[in-house]
């Protein structure tokens, strides 16, 4: 559910929508978008073809069944030869590491409140919310030299994240997910390139789906770590990477 203030500690508030429109035809095209909408719920297809289920005794946490599984495959494997295809090495990180590295990390002070927490022999450990500290762990276990740059490494990293039971709907918003996620490691002299090349691979897939999308750029917000030097730089490379591309 909703809450005042976005506090579940606080009273649980009701949504009122309303409305309206000037003339009968859009109230009846509405009402026809509706109705087809109803009918492409990915959580009525799920059900009526057997892909996935969610049960009471794991709310949020999604069952793929086998011809649901046949779908994921399918999705995945088309994943990996396309990443093949542009560079990528695939990598798998655990998903539970050590309470320190999600305090460097930054994450226990921003992010602590939608994580899940275990102890192991005494010490705090938490399920990961997301890939990027797994996947900086590999790149540090590695020497490499500027010859092998850039790197470029890709996970289908399995997620969890606390989410309120009334936000739950369906595969849109649940508590675990397989995250498509990738980290590239490059010389400065590299970011627009590397840049270029990832929206291209974006690009690629979106089209296969059929989805249209429009590319934004964030610059630094009021809280980030690292230095405005380094963010001047990387919004740059950014800005001009989005630029050269039109």
């Amino acid at each position: 559910g909703a809450y005042w203030r976005g506090d579940a500690k606080r009273k649980m508030l009701q949504r009122i929508y309303g409305t309206a429109f000037e003339k009968q035809a859009e109230l009846e095209a509405y009402i026809t978008m509706l109705e087809e909408a109803e009918k492409r719920d990915h959580r009525k297809l799920g059900r009526e073809l057997d892909l996935f289920s969610m049960q009471e005794e794991g709310p949020g946490f999604p069952f793929f069944h086998p011809k649901g599984m046949i779908v994921r495959n399918e999705l995945e494997s088309f994943w990996r030869n396309v990443h093949r295809k542009w560079g990528y090495s695939e990598i798998k990180t655990p998903i539970i590491l050590r309470q320190e590295m999600w305090q460097q990390s930054g994450h226990w002070d921003h992010y602590r409140e939608n994580m899940y927490f275990t102890t192991i022999d005494g010490e705090g450990y938490a399920v990961k919310p997301m890939n990027c500290p797994g996947g900086m762990l590999v790149y540090k276990s590695g020497h490499y030299s500027y010859r092998d740059l850039p790197l470029r490494l890709a996970e289908l990293g399995l997620v969890h994240r606390h989410e309120l039971s009334g936000a739950l709907h369906g595969l849109m918003r649940v508590r675990s997910f397989t995250q498509d996620d990738a980290h590239l490691y490059m010389l400065p002299s590299q970011i627009k390139e590397e840049v270029q090349g990832v929206i291209k691979l974006i690009d690629s897939i979106y089209k296969v789906f059929g989805f249209a999308y429009h590319v934004e750029l964030s610059t630094r917000p009021e809280k980030a770590m690292g230095s405005e030097e380094i963010w001047e730089k990387a919004t740059n490379a950014l800005r001009e990477a989005l630029e050269d591309m039109g």
